[in-house]
């Protein structure tokens, strides 16, 4: 197939990535916190921890995955969590110890988290007290056996701690009582690990590192497998497409109010720019627009990225404007569309353009994305990313001329294995051949932007 879209690269972005530069994304992480390891790696509530001690505390908790519960490689974990310290940590100690991911809205419904606990058969849970009363409802009738709870102040220092605890729990009384036989805090379960040795357990490209639950356009919600080589290809591909902006910026911080259970910041985010020792600002609660108006007026950041809805919220907020720009390089909008209206009202406050991408959960999230040299919102979704490619195909699977509406398809190392036990509703998305049929109706231009 032709690659209209080639000739529209930005100067330094190749055509291929070598997704076999690591072999998990646990490799990655071990050699990024060796690579970076005393810089700043996670901001929340005024702390910080630097790529170190994140090695660190996940060796201690993956040690008590392996070690004092006996969960074995390719074992489901659970992660049921906002952005706080605890959620990154949660989730490379379950990749370094060879297990699976199952990424958890703390928001769901007790049928919601009953469905996906059976459906990826997860034997452990790490859960913020919060949402513990939905568990407490529904752990009898799933296949969790282990349960690690945490207090939303609990890697913060002590007293800090003790007064975000207290709040959360008998000011703000946002901790329902709940009883989980057996449960061990996340303090404990670190102390009970860091009695035994740990190195991160061999993983490889075709080892799943992610079950990302969707809900697809029909049907109950699935859980896309995303493999190791589909996460550390995603990873790459948005590190090489992003270099030219990025590359030379002196690492900073990165404001991730997306939560991470969500594809597009665990990618964007954490995954993507720890590959340049970045510091994930994490905002636990981008809801509420005052405090995290505040925030952003407290911090110095570089990067930010975000939602449609989100930006929007920000640019109605009177304060957003008083913000220093200054060192400002990059806003990032991906998950939804952007409207032109809030990118134009963007333009106007920040002084740079907001950069429009676009994926799915099914491919790890990213596919396309718009040059980071942009000069002006083109209302478009972007050129194919490296190793990527992109047709449009009619109901039949055949592809469309260019300029021609039909389904957007996708083929490429971020593709998902498939869905988790579903070989039907795997095989009604992906053809023989590598494309993934995304359900969403647009075209190709003659430079190979989709839109």
């Amino acid at each position: 197939m032709q690659k209209p879209w080639l000739k529209s690269y930005p100067d330094g972005v190749p055509e291929f990535i070598d997704a076999d530069e690591f072999s998990s994304v646990a490799d990655m992480f071990d050699k990024s916190v060796a690579e970076f390891a005393d810089s700043a790696a996670y901001t929340n509530f005024g702390k910080t921890i630097s790529y170190r001690e994140v090695d660190a505390y996940t060796a201690q908790l993956g040690a008590y995955l392996k070690n004092e519960l006996g969960l074995e490689k390719g074992d489901r974990v659970a992660v049921m969590m906002p952005n706080l310290l605890q959620n990154p940590i949660a989730i490379f100690s379950i990749l370094r110890a060879g297990m699976v991911v199952v990424n958890t809205n703390p928001l769901y419904t007790t049928r919601e988290l009953k469905h996906q606990m059976n459906d990826s058969g997860a034997k452990a849970i790490i859960i913020v007290e919060n949402f513990a009363h939905v568990l407490q409802e529904v752990i009898d009738d799933t296949p969790i056996k282990h349960v690690i709870t945490t207090k939303m102040g609990d890697m913060l220092s002590p007293v800090k701690g003790f007064i975000i605890n207290t709040v959360v729990k008998y000011v703000k009384k946002m901790v329902p009582a709940f009883k989980l036989n057996d449960a061990v805090t996340f303090k404990q379960a670190l102390k009970l690990g860091s009695q035994h040795r740990f190195q991160t357990i061999p993983t490889g490209h075709q080892d799943a590192a992610f079950l990302q639950y969707t809900g697809g356009t029909t049907g109950v919600s699935k859980g896309a497998v995303l493999t190791n080589k589909n996460m550390v290809a995603n990873t790459l591909q948005a590190t090489t497409w992003i270099k030219p902006q990025i590359g030379p910026l002196k690492p900073g911080n990165i404001i991730t109010a997306l939560p991470l259970y969500h594809i597009f910041s665990l990618t964007a985010n954490c995954l993507t720019f720890m590959r340049y020792g970045w510091c994930n600002y994490l905002i636990t609660n981008p809801r509420d627009i005052n405090g995290f108006v505040k925030e952003l007026k407290a911090v110095d950041f570089k990067v930010l990225t975000g939602v449609n809805t989100l930006f929007n919220g920000l640019l109605n907020h009177p304060d957003f404007k008083n913000i220093d720009w200054t060192d400002f390089a990059l806003g990032f909008g991906g998950g939804m569309a952007v409207q032109r209206s809030v990118a134009e009202r963007w333009k106007e406050v920040t002084g740079t353009t907001l950069i429009e991408a676009y994926g799915l959960t099914e491919t790890s999230p990213a596919a396309c994305m718009n040059p980071m040299d942009l000069k002006e919102f083109n209302g478009k979704i972007g050129l194919p990313i490296c190793s990527t490619e992109v047709n449009i195909q009619d109901d039949d699977w055949n592809e469309v001329a260019l300029g021609k509406n039909g389904e957007i398809c996708i083929r490429g190392p971020q593709v998902m294995q498939g869905y988790w036990q579903r070989p039907k509703e795997t095989s009604d998305v992906l053809s023989n051949d590598g494309w993934l049929h995304t359900g969403d109706i647009g075209f190709m231009d003659e430079n190979g932007f989709v839109q």
